[in-house]
């Protein structure tokens, strides 16, 4: 399996990083757990701070992940260098990474950077397989 089809697997699971903490932190004033199984898709309307936007990074993560592997597909397919996918793939891994962190952070401009960063390596993607 190339480097490039394991970020594809980290990019599947950063979103449930994000999740993990969105849960974890998203506690009442009593310190009790804001989640519950019976009505889940209320939680993000009763979460506020850091639970939050470790939320909104979840979102976004599942968003940004469809261009990007499909983007990894494509080059395999069109046999763009394999070096060149690999490392597109990583940056790409790191900046979504970093995104997160910065959402949760609470780094508008960093946040805003890293994902401007992210879709240019899915654009270079796209190129290197022209």
């Amino acid at each position: 399996m190339t480097i490039a089809f394991w970020c594809v697997l980290g990019g599947i699971l950063l979103p449930y990083a994000c999740f993990g903490i969105a849960r974890n932190r998203g506690r009442g004033p009593d310190g009790r757990r804001l989640r519950d199984n019976r009505h889940p898709r209320d939680f993000p309307e009763v979460i506020s701070g850091v639970a939050k936007r470790a939320w909104d990074a979840q979102l976004n993560a599942f968003e940004a992940f469809p261009a990007f592997a499909a983007a990894v597909i494509i080059a395999q397919l069109a046999h763009a260098p394999q070096h060149r996918i690999d490392t597109l793939s990583l940056i790409w891994l790191a900046a979504r990474v970093g995104h997160a962190s910065f959402y949760v952070l609470d780094r508008h401009a960093l946040r805003s950077a890293s994902q401007f960063l992210g879709l240019a390596c899915v654009l270079g993607l796209f190129i290197i397989s022209a």
